[in-house]
């Protein structure tokens, strides 16, 4: 399944090694990833392969508290609901 990954927050450093090593822990390929800062404002978008096994409700909750400890938002959809909302 193909999930895009959002984050945002207040820029500082490890908020990327955080979020990749989250994401190498749960057997994620990124495929494409966008990244900014904007006058101090943290905003990146990835878009990631989930392993046919994984659960996807388990890693959405496991991402938003990746990025609870770390003091971002994190948020995740799956790629068909993200690209359908954005199509209208």
């Amino acid at each position: 399944m193909k999930v895009i990954v959002t984050v945002i927050g207040t820029d500082k450093v490890g908020i990327i090694a955080a979020v990749t090593a989250a994401l190498a822990k749960e057997e994620v390929n990124i495929l494409d990833v966008s990244q900014t800062i904007m006058q101090g404002a943290f905003t990146m978008m990835l878009l990631a392969q989930l392993p046919a096994t994984s659960d996807f409700a388990a890693f959405k909750a496991a991402m938003a508290q990746t990025g609870s400890g770390i003091g971002v938002t994190i948020q995740v959809a799956r790629q068909e609901i993200f690209t359908a909302m954005h199509q209208l």
